[in-house]
């Protein structure tokens, strides 16, 4: 587009893919970040099932006699490795969520029409606010 001034500015075309390509990246950036939080927390319940179950046998050998008291301490152990375990499932179950929004809410710009006239995101744009 030619200006009064002298100086070209650049298609909107143009510009509406460079959004897109730019939000694109920020969405797969976000996809690979939840798929790692899920690798993570999967391993993480794997475990925390595994040494819940292992617990439990402890605490049964040790009532009918057939593992020693002084096992107590790794029943404590087990304990306190399954409340971490229960803690960071937590946490990581949070962060999924968040991940999950900040998608969709990339999906709602591009839904929007990045770019396009009269969309909410040009709008702001040309009003100095994006």
């Amino acid at each position: 587009m030619a200006s009064i001034f002298g100086f070209r500015s650049r298609d909107p075309a143009r510009d509406r893919q460079t959004d897109l390509q730019r939000l694109d990246r920020l969405a797969k950036l976000f996809d690979q970040i939840s798929a790692e939080i899920e690798a993570e927390k999967t391993g993480l319940e794997n475990r925390y099932r595994s040494t819940a179950t292992n617990a439990a046998f402890l605490v049964e050998a040790m009532e009918n006699g057939s593992a020693s008291t002084d096992k107590s301490s790794d029943v404590n152990t087990m304990t306190g490795a399954i409340l971490n375990y229960e803690r960071r499932i937590a946490e990581l179950t949070r962060q999924k969520g968040l991940m999950k929004e900040l998608r969709h809410s990339i999906d709602a710009i591009v839904e929007d029409g990045v770019g396009q006239p009269g969309s909410q995101a040009a709008q702001a744009r040309s009003a100095g606010r994006g």
